[in-house]
């Protein structure tokens, strides 16, 4: 009796153990910072990214890939717990007074931990902590180490690893492109004004992302050398869109639109392309799928991996206070349509932010050309005097978002559609947007102090006039301003 007591026992701890670590892969998430799809392996023409090509025609490439939110700090908390950001009250982008996860919500690293992964954060160069931009305190530490090697004080021998890698590129401060005359062919949106000093900051954009490349390449170079391709999920995405702008900080698709490639030999088809809508949220929720855990009640996210998963009718995605600049916007996407609330439409799109003025010529650039009454067209729309309650556009057949479709009345059955949509989604994820952040004339205070410490630093004023500093983005671009 006793035996067959023991024996049942023995069983029903098998059934219930976790996989070992033979059936478990491995998980590699490769985040670059700031990043939009211009890359070859998504048909952008005139930037060589021969790895990320690579590993595009080695797993599945995602078309329709968007972040919850166009910063990092943002973004990133959603993505470390599969939770909307404005649910867990990290909204706003870099709190000064940090609050815990409200239970049961807790990043994914302890759901992997606890089921036996050793999880690491590193930097390009997996020798550094990477980047740990979450706006919630946690006591403890959310990684192991920074790479997944094995030893007294790493991962045990047949131990199953999460890693993230997180890699700079193409985050401002931008490399120089070797050669000045690339800006003469760079392709740049429609909504950016014809100016010498937007073309030499994007080819510097694609520059940077050649980096990236390089960076991501070392990254596969050591999976396959350590003989571990086989057994690694790797996932390579944006943390959200390219840093230009009108594009990062805002909810067009240049700012949430992320390329995604996800890479797993043998059980993902090759140079496969994914058209369906997701939500890095559900990189999230894959992520702990994969290692053998259920996906938690408060998970907003869907496993993108799961045979059954054909995308989301929607996705969702909200901007909240960036630095010194206060906001709240709030927009639903479909494969088609997308639709923004803008909370606060008296002010305006080019109301001041210390970061975007000291790191984005391009704004100086366009700034002076609206002064000068020279802008028309689409780069003018960015500087006028207020921003519409409602904004809805055709994505498919007006991809850089330019035409407010909000009060035609052809789509106004579509317009109150995604206006019902959002606002459900606002009530039933509990949007923390509503209510007033605390210690926010402290937190604006601190931001605008680090502006003008960065401006005094290159010897400018921090109201210096538009055209004087442009001339300085001239010199220190090495761009010709006609």
């Amino acid at each position: 009796m006793t035996r067959q007591l023991l024996t049942i026992a023995t069983i029903a701890a098998f059934l219930l153990a976790p996989a070992s670590a033979d059936d478990r892969p491995n998980i590699v998430w490769i985040i670059a910072d700031d990043l939009s799809s211009e890359l070859g392996c998504y048909g952008y023409q005139g930037v060589d990214t021969p790895n990320i090509d690579r590993l595009a025609k080695q797993g599945a490439r995602y078309t329709n890939a968007f972040a919850t939110a166009p910063v990092c700090s943002s973004s990133r908390s959603a993505l470390i717990t599969g939770v909307y950001q404005t649910t867990t009250g990290t909204h706003h982008h870099r709190t000064i007074n940090k609050k815990p996860l409200r239970q049961p919500i807790q990043p994914i690293t302890q759901l992997l931990r606890r089921s036996g992964y050793f999880v690491c954060n590193g930097d390009s160069n997996l020798r550094k902590r990477g980047k740990e931009d979450y706006n919630f305190r946690f006591d403890g530490d959310l990684y192991d180490a920074v790479d997944w090697s094995i030893g007294d004080r790493g991962r045990k021998a047949g131990q199953p690893f999460f890693a993230q890698v997180q890699i700079h590129e193409p985050h401002r401060d931008f490399v120089k492109a070797k050669d000045p005359a690339r800006a003469n062919d760079v392709q740049i949106p429609s909504y950016y004004p014809e100016h010498p000093v937007v073309r030499t900051d994007w080819a510097n954009y694609l520059a940077s992302i050649e980096v990236l490349d390089k960076k991501v390449g070392a990254v596969l170079d050591r999976i396959d050398k350590e003989g571990l391709t086989d057994n690694t999920v790797v996932f390579f995405f944006g943390d959200h869109g390219r840093p230009h702008y009108r594009d990062k900080q805002w909810l067009y698709d240049g700012g949430l639109g992320v390329p995604l490639v996800v890479r797993w030999p043998g059980k993902i088809e090759p140079a496969i392309v994914r058209n369906e809508l997701v939500s890095l949220i559900d990189v999230s929720a894959a992520t702990i799928r994969l290692a053998g855990v259920e996906l938690p009640d408060w998970m907003h996210g869907r496993d993108m991996l799961e045979k059954t998963f054909a995308g989301h009718e929607m996705i969702f995605a909200a901007r909240d206070r960036l630095g010194s600049t206060l906001d709240r916007v709030r927009c639903v996407r479909t494969n088609q349509y997308k639709y923004i609330r803008n909370f606060y439409p008296e002010r305006p799109y080019s109301q001041h932010s210390g970061y975007k003025t000291l790191q984005y010529p391009g704004l100086t650039a366009a700034e002076v050309l609206h002064r000068r009454d020279e802008l028309t067209g689409a780069p003018a729309i960015f500087w006028s005097d207020r921003r519409p309650r409602e904004e809805l556009y055709d994505v498919v057949a007006d991809p850089e978002e330019l035409v407010n479709l909000a009060g035609d009345p052809k789509y106004e059955g579509k317009l109150k559609q995604l206006r019902d949509e959002l606002d459900r989604w606002i009530q039933e994820t509990n949007d923390q947007g509503r209510i007033a952040e605390a210690d926010v004339e402290a937190t604006i205070q601190s931001s605008d102090q680090w502006y003008l410490r960065q401006m005094e630093k290159r010897g400018l004023r921090h109201d210096v006039a538009p055209e004087t500093y442009l001339k300085w983005w001239e010199k220190e671009l090495g761009s010709k301003i006609h």
